[in-house]
């Protein structure tokens, strides 16, 4: 099979997915209006739409936004803010830049809504161990609606990376390792993200990340190179991204890593070449964070200068942190006058996407200060965290447990109520989260620090549940691994409990699949619940009681020891 054949196979396995929706007709070329406002655009005024500024931090939102930085929002040298939210104050901050800006071009706001704005789900791999689509476009819609309700505009979500080394952090923010169920999910989540195009419900613009192989990193290792085959590439990696493009995603990221030697962030063959050119996207590509400076660090650019030329010419249209852009693209410009065309480009695709927004007819139609301030959807939270347990085994039928035994709960994690959260948890709040050990007040709890008195416990019940993993500050980004297995004390504690012959249940919390064939030897009963979010412990509890019987399927295969990986 050539290039070609592989590429149409691909294709076809991701615009099988799902039809195209109607708001992906939308992705067509400048209006009027775009056209324009950029003829009467300055070249500053032109780079300010191509920057994207952290306006606060991820703990503290909206604290970046000082004096210096509103003048630059009223000299028209901004397009887009992340790390804000809140309907009150971004209404304030939109009506500075669409009331006393020269061309009163209205700002995109946008922040990582990963999996839940206030109301906290279980996480995507989680989501995906339900193998059911409804659940991955519920779960999205839901975190659309309350951010929509914040005033933000925009996520940087799905994760549609393929990741086959469960030793890198980020596996957590994806749906494992298979194509074709990533390419089914990037669809789902993609339509519960973006607006539908008509009234009945709101949207925000999606973002399909990491454009590509960011997933492939050498060794597992966060930001490393990736060393990926034609044909892999494009029977592997590149489907979940088609799949999102064909289902109307209005914005890409391109990956920090390199791949074969060409960091993404300027490589002009997939971006420009596949992505802009025979799939034909038209959305925005915005950097990962600060990934246009560090083509400096990649080796392949001397100066701020020259990586922003190079980002510009592979098709990157907006500057994320770095100010890369705004600060050197002129001076790129004025040694290559070409560049004049792609920063039109780019600024007519940033433009486009406001105005499918609907930014320019009503820039205030963002945020709702009552809606923003409703309850948590804690319904929709459990039912969800209940499609995403994975029963492993049940040997002796331990499970459903029997009315009136005696239980010991016997772990940290099974009263973490951060971790429960897992990572990128946007505005959820850990006193929001109710843990396995508040779900079932009456076992005696133990937390396994003290392995002697874990055993004492273990033995006056009928049952233990032992609740192991790892903490939710283990995965994510920046969170790869060199070993897999129990980190911790855990092994130690596993082994006392085993050692008291009472039946087991192990109940798995963790943002990667673990390395736990000898942890788990003769343990009967084994769940894999991931992190499930603010109702993690009932949705457990409803499994562990027969409530709901666990319906989940494993994304992403699990090793038996941290040696096997990848996979692949």
């Amino acid at each position: 099979m050539n290039r070609r054949e592989v590429m149409a196979a691909a294709a076809l396995l991701a615009g099988s997915a799902m039809a195209p929706m109607a708001f992906a007709q939308a992705l067509t070329g400048p209006s009027k209006r775009i056209k324009a406002l950029i003829a009467e655009m300055t070249l500053a005024e032109k780079l300010g739409q191509m920057t994207q500024i952290p306006g606060g931090r991820q703990r503290a939102l909206n604290s970046r936004l000082d004096a210096a930085m509103l003048d630059r929002v009223r000299r028209g040298e901004m397009g887009s803010f992340l790390h804000v939210a809140g309907a009150e104050p971004l209404r304030d901050l939109q009506r500075i830049a669409v009331t006393e800006s020269r061309l009163k071009i209205p700002l995109l706001f946008a922040m990582d809504v990963i999996h839940g704005y206030r109301t906290t789900l279980p996480v995507p791999i989680a989501l995906a161990s339900s193998w059911d689509l409804t659940v991955a476009e519920r779960a999205a819609r839901i975190a659309a609606e309350e951010a929509w309700a914040a005033g933000l505009h925009w996520t940087f979500a799905p994760m549609v990376d393929i990741a086959r080394d469960a030793r890198w952090g980020r596996v957590v923010e994806g749906a494992g390792e298979d194509p074709y169920l990533g390419s089914r999910m990037a669809v789902a989540q993609v339509k519960g993200f973006e607006p539908d195009g008509t009234a009945r419900r709101v949207g925000i613009l999606s973002c399909a990340k990491h454009f590509v192989g960011y997933g492939a990193a050498a060794g597992g290792r966060d930001y490393d190179s990736a060393d990926i085959s034609d044909r892999t590439l494009h029977e592997v990696y590149l489907p979940p991204f088609y799949a999102a493009m064909q289902a109307g995603t209005g914005s890409f990221m391109a990956a920090f890593n390199d791949v074969g030697g060409v960091p993404m962030t300027a490589h002009q063959d997939l971006i420009g070449g596949m992505l802009r050119g025979r799939w034909g996207y038209q959305g925005v590509m915005v950097s990962d964070w600060n990934a246009i400076r560090e083509l400096i660090n990649h080796g392949v650019a001397d100066t701020p200068a020259m990586a922003a030329s190079l980002a510009l010419r592979a098709g990157v249209d907006m500057d994320m942190a770095s100010d890369t852009y705004a600060g050197y693209l002129a001076e790129a410009a004025a040694d290559q006058p070409v560049l004049l065309h792609l920063i039109d480009l780019a600024v007519e695709r940033i433009l486009a996407a406001k105005e499918r927004l609907g930014l320019f007819d009503n820039p205030y139609a963002f945020g709702d200060a009552a809606r923003e301030k409703a309850p948590l959807d804690r319904q929709g939270a459990r039912d969800l965290a209940r499609r995403s347990i994975v029963l492993l085994r049940n040997e002796g039928d331990v499970l459903p447990l029997k009315g009136g035994a005696k239980l010991a709960l016997i772990g940290a994690l099974a009263d973490d109520a951060s971790t429960t959260l897992g990572s990128w948890r946007a505005r959820g709040l850990p006193e929001n989260a109710v843990t396995l050990r508040a779900a079932l007040p009456g076992a005696e709890f133990a937390d396994g620090k003290d392995v002697a008195k874990a055993i004492a416990a273990a033995k006056r019940a009928d049952i233990v549940l032992l609740a192991i993993g790892e903490d939710f500050d283990l995965s994510g980004e920046a969170r790869s691994r060199s070993d897999i297995g129990l980190p911790g004390n855990q092994p130690a504690l596993v082994e006392a409990i085993k050692a008291t012959g009472k039946p087991i249940v192990a109940v798995l919390m963790n943002g990667r699949p673990m390395a736990l064939e000898a942890a788990l030897k003769g343990v009967p009963a084994v769940l894999e619940t991931w992190f499930l979010g603010i109702e993690s412990g009932p949705a457990i509890a409803d499994v562990l009681s027969g409530k709901v019987s666990p319906g989940g399927k494993l994304p992403m295969a699990i090793p038996r020891v941290t040696g096997q990986v990848p996979m692949t």
